[in-house]
């Protein structure tokens, strides 16, 4: 399996302390060595960077790590592969245009038989998570060719999850770069960090940050990801089929799906 990590501020933040422990495991405290990604929303930009081999091995993760990209939403992944061969054509996150805006999404997990209707978005690669995003898309497009609030998609957001997740295991994020969207098929944790602010230690790593000297008492800072990358904070663990929408570091919507 794979590893997600997002990230929803209310002020453009770096998240190279998470970023930092989620290297860990791309080969070093974990198996999943087939490539990494991480996208930064920067207003209607997005910054991407990919590279398909060992994140605790890639000198473009160093430079990541190093190059600190303040942003709002952020997307990162990790890679196992099961569907598809170690290339960067098949790594996350991915990246499409719709309503004039950069859509990202990033998946854990696998599909069995996965094989939609083909539509304007297809996929480049040959993973069934860029399928799903394709479909996933060419879904919004038909029902809403035009733009419109996040509330107006969700019914098709978790339709077209619940539908994946009879497929196989379907855990993602998406974001157009206003909001973030989770989905937890099998595992999945969150963390909201505001003041008071105090010190977190990584899982993975030998590293210790001090909040409170790095944020100011209205930063809101909410990180998910797939196991919790600190061992002296409280993470919350979401159920299966339990989906939340994300603003500005704040949940603005929540459910679960009982299909699921």
């Amino acid at each position: 399996m794979c590893e997600l990590l997002g990230m929803s501020a209310n002020v453009p933040t770096d998240i190279v302390f998470s970023f930092t422990g989620l290297m860990q495991r791309g080969g070093k405290t974990g198996p999943h060595k087939d490539g990494w990604g991480i996208a930064f929303y920067e207003g209607r930009g997005l910054r991407l960077f990919q590279d398909p081999v060992a994140s605790c091995e890639s000198e473009v993760a160093k430079m990541v790590q190093r190059y600190l990209i303040k942003s709002e939403v952020v997307i990162g992944h990790i890679r196992h592969a099961n569907v598809g061969k170690v290339s960067l054509v098949n790594t996350h996150p991915f990246v499409r245009e719709l309503w004039g805006q950069h859509w990202c999404f990033a998946h854990n997990g696998q599909l069995a038989d996965f094989e939609p209707p083909k539509g304007i978005y297809r996929p480049v690669g040959d993973t069934d998570s860029e399928r799903a995003f394709c479909d996933l898309l060419n879904r919004i497009r038909l029902d809403f060719p035009d733009r419109c609030p996040p509330d107006n998609l969700l019914p098709v957001l978790l339709g077209a999850c619940v539908e994946y997740r009879r497929k196989g295991v379907f855990n993602c994020l998406l974001s157009n770069g206003e909001w973030l969207f989770s989905f937890c098929s099998t595992k999945l944790a969150e963390i909201t960090r505001r003041a008071p602010f105090g010190p977190a230690q990584l899982r993975d790593a030998e590293l210790t940050v001090n909040f409170h000297a790095e944020t100011t008492p209205d930063d809101v800072v909410t990180v998910l990801a797939t196991e919790p990358l600190t061992n002296n904070e409280q993470w919350t663990l979401h159920e299966p089929g339990q989906w939340s929408l994300w603003r500005l570091g704040e949940c603005i919507a929540r459910g679960r799906v009982a299909e699921c």
